[in-house]
């Protein structure tokens, strides 16, 4: 039954909840209730509001909900996407979206990938198609051209974003096209993207910032290391402004001995990380704004020192996770799927009817080992 889901959702407190519904949708928690267990008595345009929230929070409305629902419940579900069910009529064919992400070991990236095609029951109700590509890594000039490629058979394009012109001139000439492209986690500037989907960066960096400082006590001092994919990414850039800017303002004691890319690969992570070790046999923690921290975590248990060093990383995986529980991590900063796929789509689909769509940046969690969900 919907209560039954409703009730199994709320009592997680990892995950969306019914008042995180209502508040990222502007409602009470009793007109989520009346949306998601389909009782009449709410507006259409409010019944929309509820499930994009819902959509974009990764909030589980149960199979039920598009199962066997009552003739006069269509009007309501397909009111979700309004603009959508408009682009149907008009286009009469789907609205055929592309993912494009990064190539190589990196594990959230991965799970992004796979989120996206599992998610293609879920947006077909609304006439959405999502299929994931993937890219040679690092390389701009082959993003571009694979950009300019996939532009030609999709109605929009989402990408992980390296700073570079090329890049950016082919976002540009999608615009000339009149393919919109979309940036996910990581964004391009001075551009004619549509719109960066993604936390902010620079508080992420701050928050990695504060966790370490706290977490080396009432007087903080020593040194800490920063690990990167690349500054070649702009959100690995602005994690590495925000953590800098915090450390030297509020935890001066606290030496910060600059940044080594690891091009999220975990035996270059496990290679950097160990170097760290030899030339700063105390190094007090360590900060990898990107991905492959298992290479982090392989060199830390390793060192077998009397004092584990603190550990902080980005991106909830199942191998993370592992990391959280034994220990070897002590907090992830980390965005879920559901909520950058839900908001890509959102945002392609207004774009297609025309609507105005100011995007947030998606809310970011930190995760420990006592909040696992």
């Amino acid at each position: 039954m919907p209560n039954q889901t409703v009730r199994a959702a709320d009592a997680l407190p990892s995950l969306p909840r019914i008042v995180d519904v209502a508040r990222h949708a502007g409602v009470s928690t009793a007109t989520v209730d009346r949306v998601v267990n389909r009782r009449d008595g709410v507006r259409l345009q409010t019944v929309q509001r509820v499930l994009a929230a819902a959509a974009e929070l990764g909030f589980a409305l149960g199979p039920e909900f598009d199962a066997q629902r009552p003739a006069r419940h269509d009007a309501m579900l397909h009111g979700a996407q309004p603009d959508m069910r408009a682009l149907t009529l008009r286009a009469g064919r789907p609205l055929e979206l592309l993912f494009l992400l990064p190539a190589g070991e990196n594990p959230y990236l991965r799970m992004l990938g796979d989120y996206v095609e599992l998610s293609h029951q879920q947006w077909a109700p609304f006439q959405v198609r999502c299929r994931t590509h993937y890219v040679e890594s690092f390389n701009p000039a082959e993003l571009a051209r694979r950009l300019l490629q996939c532009g030609a058979r999709a109605d929009g394009i989402a990408f992980m974003a390296l700073e570079h012109p090329v890049v950016r001139d082919a976002v540009d000439a999608l615009a000339e096209r009149g393919v919109p492209a979309v940036t996910l986690i990581s964004d391009v500037s001075n551009s004619r993207r549509l719109a960066y989907v993604g936390i902010d960066n620079r508080a992420a960096g701050r928050t990695a910032g504060l966790l370490l400082g706290r977490f080396m006590g009432p007087r903080p001092s020593g040194k800490v290391a920063m690990l990167a994919g690349s500054l070649d990414y702009r959100s690995h850039e602005e994690r590495e402004i925000g953590f800098l800017h915090l450390m030297e303002s509020t935890f001066p004691g606290i030496r910060v001995i600059g940044m080594r890319e690891g091009q999220d690969d975990s035996q270059r992570n496990y290679e950097q990380t160990r170097h760290l070790f030899e030339q700063h046999p105390d190094l007090a923690g360590i900060y990898n704004s990107g991905g492959a921290s298992d290479g982090v975590a392989r060199a830390i248990n390793e060192t077998r020192r009397e004092h584990k060093p603190l550990f902080i990383g980005h991106g909830l995986t199942p191998d993370t996770r592992a990391l959280l529980i034994d220990g070897t991590l002590d907090a992830l900063i980390t965005q879920t799927p559901q909520a950058i796929v839900g908001t890509c789509v959102r945002v392609f689909r207004n774009a297609r009817d025309g609507a105005a769509d100011p995007v947030k940046p998606i809310p970011f969690n930190i995760v420990l080992r006592e909040n696992l969900p």
